[in-house]
C-alpha cells in the first residue's frame, strides 16, 4: 500500500509538472500549433552583424573611453529611426563597436550611413601658389578659430518640399554657428561657400558640386538645395542623431536574411519532429510495452527543456538546435540501454520488478560516463 501510494504521488507530480511546461510551451492563447515563443538567434530570425573599428589615434590621451561611449550612442540614435526595437550595440575591447540587429537586414546604404561620420564643412575659394583650392571657412570666436561645420548644426535638420517639387535640407545654428555664419556669409558676400561631407565634395542629385553663392548674410537658419530625396533623408537623420567624433572601418559583418532564417527554423523542426516520430515508432515496435513508455518520457522531456528555454530565457541558434536533438539522442540512448540489460535479466528468470533494478543498476555506468563526456564537450 506504502509502495502504491509513492507511486500514486510520483505520478501525479509528473503529471503537475508535464501539464505546467505544457502550457508555458504552448499558451492557450496561441493554440496547439501557434508559436512557440521562443527566443531565436541572428542565423534563424535573420538580421544583421557589425563590427565597426574605431581610429583613435587621432584623440586625446585617456579620453579613449568617452569616445568610445559617443560613438555607441551616435549609432544607437541612427538606428533608431529605421525601426528596430531589439537592436545592440555594444562596445568591444578598445576601438570596437558591435552592432547586432535581429531581424533586418540591412542594405549597404544603410550599413555604411550607420558608421558615416555625417560632419558637413563650408568650405571657401581661395587662391594658393597660383591654384585654387577650397578651403575651410573660418571665424573667429572669444579670440579662437573656428571652422564652420554642421557640429554647430542643432538636431533639428528636415527635408522639406517647395511648390515646384524641388527638394532640399533644412538646418538651424546654434549659438557658435550663428556667430560663424554671420561673420563668413558677411565676409564672402557675391562669393561661392561649398559644402563637403566628410571631406569630399557635396553633390547634388545630377552630380555638380554644391557650391552656392553668398547672396545675403545667414545668422540663424539656412537650407541646401540639390540634392536627391534618398540623399537628403540619409543626412537629415545622420544630422540629426549627432556626428560620430571619429572614423570607423567595419572589420566585420555577416547578414542573414529573414527569409533565410525562417527556413532554417521550418526545416529544422520538420527534421526534428520527423526523427522523434520514427525513433518513436522503432522504440515501440522493438521493445513493446516499455518502447512506449519511453516514447511517453520522451515527449515529457521534450517539452520540459522547450519550457525551460522560454523561462531562462534561452536564444535558440542553429547550433542550439542541434545540441537540443543531441540531447534527445542521449536520452534514447539511455533507453536502450536499460531496456538492453533489463531483457538480459528476464532471460536469466529474473523477476520483471527484480530485472527493472538490476538493469538500470548495470546500465548506469555507461549512461554516467556518456552524460558527463557530454558536459565536458559542451563546456
Amino acid at each position: 500500500m506504502t509502495k502504491n501510494k509513492s507511486l500514486y504521488i510520483v505520478l501525479s507530480i509528473l503529471m503537475a509538472v508535464f501539464l505546467l511546461a505544457s502550457s508555458i510551451v504552448f499558451p492557450l492563447d496561441k493554440g496547439l500549433l501557434g508559436n512557440l515563443g521562443v527566443s531565436l538567434g541572428r542565423d534563424l530570425q535573420g538580421g544583421t552583424y557589425l563590427v565597426y573599428k574605431a581610429d583613435l589615434s587621432s584623440v586625446e590621451e585617456g579620453t579613449e573611453d568617452e569616445i568610445m561611449k559617443g560613438v555607441s550612442n551616435v549609432i544607437s540614435n541612427r538606428i533608431n529611426p529605421l525601426g528596430v526595437t531589439e537592436s545592440s550595440v555594444e562596445i568591444q575591447g578598445n576601438n570596437q563597436i558591435v552592432v547586432e540587429i535581429p531581424g533586418v537586414s540591412l542594405t549597404d546604404d544603410q550599413k555604411a550611413s550607420l558608421g558615416n561620420t555625417a560632419l558637413l564643412e563650408f568650405r571657401e575659394l581661395t587662391t594658393i601658389d597660383g591654384e585654387e583650392k577650397w578651403i575651410p571657412a573660418t571665424g573667429t570666436i572669444d579670440g579662437e578659430t573656428l571652422a564652420l561645420t554642421s557640429s554647430y548644426f542643432k538636431s533639428n535638420t528636415s527635408v522639406q518640399k517647395d511648390q515646384f517639387g524641388k527638394i532640399y535640407l533644412t538646418f538651424e545654428w546654434d549659438e557658435t554657428g550663428s556667430e560663424l555664419s554671420k561673420q563668413i556669409t558677411t565676409r564672402l558676400m557675391g562669393k561661392q561657400l561649398a559644402i563637403y561631407e566628410n571631406g569630399e565634395p557635396l553633390l547634388t542629385e545630377d552630380g555638380r558640386m554644391i557650391a552656392p553663392t553668398i547672396q545675403s548674410v545667414i545668422t540663424d537658419k539656412g537650407q541646401i538645395d540639390g540634392l536627391g530625396l534618398d540623399v537628403a533623408m540619409a543626412l537629415s537623420k545622420q544630422l540629426n542623431a549627432g556626428r560620430l567624433p571619429v572614423s570607423l572601418e567595419v572589420v566585420y559583418e555577416e547578414t542573414v536574411t529573414p527569409t533565410l532564417g525562417s527556413d532554417f527554423v521550418k526545416l529544422s523542426l520538420t527534421a526534428g519532429i520527423v526523427g522523434l516520430l520514427l525513433i518513436m515508432l522503432f522504440m515501440c515496435l522493438y521493445y513493446r510495452m516499455p518502447g512506449i513508455v519511453a516514447s511517453l518520457a520522451l515527449i515529457f522531456y521534450a517539452i520540459l527543456v522547450l519550457a525551460i528555454f522560454k523561462l531562462i530565457p534561452v536564444t535558440l541558434t542553429l547550433a542550439g538546435i542541434g545540441g537540443f536533438v543531441l540531447s534527445i539522442g542521449m536520452a534514447i540512448d539511455a533507453n536502450i540501454l536499460i531496456f538492453e540489460r533489463m531483457k538480459e535479466e528476464l532471460q536469466m528468470g529474473r523477476t520483471l520488478g527484480a530485472a527493472t533494478e538490476s538493469g538500470f543498476r548495470r546500465a548506469w555506468s555507461a549512461i554516467r560516463d556518456s552524460n558527463i563526456t557530454t558536459m565536458l564537450v559542451c563546456v
